[in-house]
């Protein structure tokens, strides 16, 4: 097993995926797979799995392969989802009131505590079952709740003078929806860009290459 600090980001990338694989076995009552079977539902390759898991020790048997309900439960907790990261979004626009809405944050490490934005009228209106709160009020609510990590659902131009505020009050990591790269800004922050135009535009490039060099689907 290597220093988790060694593990590569593309390793931990494709830890999610492996879990949500997991459980749809789980769901077919599959107790065991081998990771020759894995590769070829997942389109990756045995030796690939097999180096992956053992960045964490590995969890497989040898002629026996990989317990499936095991190694679901040993992924959930190397990616933390048995945390319970307390969460507030910035933001209460259409992606923000989406991603209050539909994103099953106890699930995934997370609690959601709070939503924040800047425009009045939205001020007490319910998301996700709690008000949102003007953003006058971020300070104080900081204080008081201690929140860990903000989802960021606002435009470029007002993200650094926000976050900046925010790390001041103690924010620890960023789910940053916005343009800007905070990466560069907070070296030492944990910090995950989403950024949906730009794995729009990758579709779009693959998509051409498949009109324009056509290949047999076989």
């Amino acid at each position: 097993m290597i220093k988790r600090e060694d593990i590569s980001i593309s390793v931990i990338k494709r830890l999610p995926r492996y879990y949500r694989f997991l459980g749809e076995l789980i769901k077919k009552d599959i107790d065991r797979i081998s990771s020759r079977e894995l590769s070829s539902k997942m389109g990756l390759t045995a030796s690939l799995i097999r180096q992956d898991l053992n960045c964490f020790g590995g969890f497989g048997q040898q002629g026996y392969g990989y317990n499936v309900k095991l190694l679901h439960e040993e992924i959930g907790q190397i990616l933390g989802l048995d945390s319970s990261f307390r969460a507030i979004i910035i933001g209460a626009g259409n992606l923000g009131r989406v991603i209050a809405t539909h994103m099953d944050f106890e699930k995934r490490g997370f609690q959601l505590i709070g939503i924040f934005d800047k425009k009045e009228s939205m001020a007490g209106q319910l998301v996700r079952g709690m008000p949102v709160r003007h953003i006058d009020g971020l300070d104080e609510f900081c204080r008081e709740n201690l929140p860990q990590v903000a989802i960021l659902c606002i435009p470029a131009e007002a993200a650094f003078e926000i976050t900046d505020a925010l790390v001041r009050l103690g924010i620890q990591g960023f789910w940053n929806f916005t343009h800007s790269d905070l990466a560069l800004r907070y070296p030492g922050l944990p910090v995950e860009n989403v950024h949906l135009g730009d794995s729009l535009m990758t579709f779009c490039y693959r998509m051409k290459e498949k009109l324009e060099h056509p290949v047999s689907d076989r």
